[in-house]
C-alpha cells in the first residue's frame, strides 16, 4: 500500500503554500500532514479545555458562518471566550487552504466550524455512526451530488496526547472491492425516500454508492481487521488536511481537536477525474444517474 501520509514542513498558517505533487497527493486521497503547524491558544481558553465545556447532549461545540456558537456550556464570558477562538481557526483554516489550493478559493463553501472536546475512543455509537471504524464520509439524509468535502483539522491536547487515526487503502481498492456487491440504485426509492422527508434533497445514484460503500464497509468485521490500512498518531500541536471523503479514515483515539470543513464542487478540483465521482463514474462505466460528470477544468 502506498503511504497515505503526506509530510510538509510548513509551520505558518498565513504563508502556505504546495507543490502540484502534494495537491495531487491530497486529490487522490492522501493526507497532508503538517507536524510543525500548531494552533495556539490564549490562556483564557487554554483554561476553558476540558471534557465539561460540551453541553449536555450535544456532540461537539460548533460556530457557524453566522458566528451562531452550539454545544458550549457556561456564562456568557465563557460563551464570547469560546466563539472567539472557534472563529479565529475558522479563519486560519480557510487561509492554509487558501495557501495550498488557490484555484478552489472562489468556489468553496465553509460548514460549521467545530471543536471536539471529548475523548474519541469512549464514544458509545451504533456500528454505522461509529467513527472509529475505517469509513469515507457520505451522508444518508444530505444527497450532495458528488460535492467534494475537504477538512482541516489540527490537535490542541494540552497533555501532549496524539490524534490516533487508521487510514486505509486506495479508494479506488475499496469501491473495485465492494462495488459488484451494492445493490443497484433505485430512482423510484429515491424519490419515495425524499417524499417521505428521509432525505433532504434527491438522492443521485452517486450519494447511493458512496453510502453504500460507507455502511458495506463499517459492517464488515473481516476487512475492518485485515484490509490495508496504517495507524497514524497525529501529535498535539499538529495539523493535517484531507478529502473526507475520498480517505478512508477511522478516529481511534484522542481529545481536544478542531476542524473545518469545506464543501468543493468537483469541477473545481484541479483533477476532477480523480474525485470519488470521477472514479465511481469510470468504474460503473457511464454517467452516474442524477450525478454531474466529473468535466475536466476549462
Amino acid at each position: 500500500m502506498r503511504d497515505p501520509i503526506v509530510v510538509l514542513p510548513l509551520a505558518d498558517w498565513f504563508g502556505a503554500t504546495a507543490d502540484a505533487a502534494s495537491v495531487a497527493a491530497v486529490e487522490a486521497g492522501q493526507v497532508l500532514y503538517f507536524p510543525r503547524l500548531a494552533f495556539a491558544l490564549e490562556a483564557p481558553e487554554a483554561a476553558l479545555l476540558r471534557p465539561q465545556l460540551l453541553a449536555e447532549g450535544s456532540r461537539n461545540i460548533s460556530l457557524d458562518v453566522k458566528g451562531q456558537l452550539k454545544g458550549a456550556s457556561g456564562d456568557q464570558a465563557v460563551q464570547a471566550t469560546v466563539a472567539g477562538l472557534v472563529g479565529r481557526f475558522a479563519t486560519q483554516a480557510r487561509a492554509l487552504v487558501r495557501g495550498l489550493f488557490p484555484a478552489y478559493d472562489a468556489n468553496l463553501r465553509p460548514a460549521p466550524t467545530s471543536l471536539r472536546p471529548t475523548d474519541v475512543s469512549t464514544r458509545k455509537q451504533s456500528v454505522r455512526a461509529d467513527d472509529r471504524r475505517l469509513h469515507v464520509d457520505a451522508f444518508p439524509t444530505r444527497p450532495n451530488y458528488g460535492e467534494r468535502i475537504l477538512r482541516v483539522f489540527t490537535n490542541i491536547n494540552p497533555e501532549g496526547q496524539p490524534r490516533v487515526w487508521r487510514v486505509g487503502e486506495p479508494f479506488e481498492d475499496l469501491a473495485g472491492r465492494y462495488l459488484p456487491r451494492i445493490k443497484p440504485y433505485s430512482p423510484w426509492q429515491a424519490k419515495a425516500l425524499n417524499a417521505l422527508g428521509v432525505t433532504k434533497s434527491l438522492r443521485s445514484e452517486y450519494d447511493h454508492l458512496m453510502l453504500q460503500l460507507h455502511d458495506t464497509m463499517k459492517m464488515d468485521d473481516g476487512y475492518q481487521a485485515e484490509a490495508p490500512q496504517q495507524r497514524v498518531e497525529f501529535a498535539a500541536g499538529s495539523t493535517w488536511v484531507c478529502f473526507s471523503d475520498h480517505t478512508l479514515h477511522a478516529a481511534m483515539g484522542g481529545q481536544y481537536m478542531m476542524e473545518q470543513t469545506f464543501h468543493l464542487p468537483v469541477s473545481a478540483q484541479y483533477d476532477p477525474a480523480a474525485s470519488p465521482l470521477g472514479i465511481l463514474t469510470r468504474l460503473v462505466g457511464r454517467p452516474l444517474q442524477g450525478a454531474p460528470l466529473p468535466a475536466a477544468r476549462g
